[in-house]
C-alpha cells in the first residue's frame, strides 16, 4: 500500500471549512456576548415604559383629603395648580385641556380636576372647557403630600398612578402633554375598569 498524500484541493477546502464553521459560530457567540455587556454596562433603560414619575410610597385620593364616590370612578387627570397661578402655570392648564381632548374616544372614561389654592379667576376658566371640567379648592392633605404644581393620574380605584411636572420652557409643554397622552393612552388601552 502507498500512502498518497493530501491532494492540492482537499487544502483549501479544509481552510474554507474551518473559516465557514469560526464564522457560524461568532455568528451564535457574538450577539451572547453582546447582550451581557449591554446588561452589565447598563446600555438601555429597563423596562421604562411611562413617561411620568411613578410615586414611591402608595398614595389615594383618600390621602389626599379627597373621595372617591365624587368622581364616578373614572380615570382623573388632576392638576394640582400652584398659589398663584402665572402665565405659565396658565400654560400648563390650557395643555392639560388640550390634553384631555386629545384624548378622543377615550375622553368618556376620564374626569380632568383642577385642584385650586385660591378661587378659579377668569383667565384660567378661558384655558379649560368648564363643561367638563371639576374646579375644587385644594385640600390641606393634597397641600401636605404635594409641595409642587403637578399633574397627577388617579385610577378609578382611587390610586394616584404617575405624577407630570410641568416644565417652564414653551418647547417643553408640547412634550409634556404629549407625555402625560401617551400614558393615558396606555392605561386607557391595558384597563379594563373605568
Amino acid at each position: 500500500m502507498s500512502i498518497t498524500e493530501p491532494s492540492s484541493q482537499s487544502l483549501p477546502q479544509q481552510a474554507k471549512s474551518k473559516r465557514n464553521l469560526l464564522l457560524v459560530l461568532a455568528a451564535f457567540i457574538l450577539p451572547i456576548v453582546l447582550a451581557k455587556l449591554a446588561l452589565e454596562q447598563h446600555w438601555f433603560n429597563y423596562g421604562v415604559t411611562n413617561k411620568g414619575q411613578l410615586l414611591a410610597g402608595q398614595v389615594t385620593l383618600g390621602d389626599m383629603g379627597l373621595k372617591n364616590k365624587d368622581f364616578a370612578h373614572k380615570w382623573l387627570m388632576i392638576y394640582l395648580l400652584p398659589t398663584q397661578c402665572d402665565a405659565n402655570c396658565q400654560q400648563v392648564l390650557h395643555h392639560v385641556n388640550n390634553t384631555y381632548i386629545a384624548l378622543g374616544k377615550e375622553m368618556a372614561r376620564v374626569s380632568p380636576v383642577a385642584l385650586t389654592q385660591a378661587s378659579f379667576t377668569e383667565q384660567e376658566k378661558k384655558q379649560i372647557d368648564e363643561k367638563r371640567w371639576l374646579v375644587q379648592t385644594m385640600p390641606a392633605q393634597t397641600k401636605a403630600l404635594f409641595s409642587q404644581s403637578q399633574v397627577l393620574i388617579v385610577d378609578p380605584l382611587g390610586n394616584v398612578v404617575l405624577s407630570h411636572q410641568p416644565f417652564q420652557n414653551q418647547q417643553s409643554l408640547l412634550s409634556f402633554g404629549k407625555a402625560i397622552l401617551a400614558d393615558f393612552k396606555k392605561l386607557l388601552k391595558y384597563s379594563k375598569v373605568g
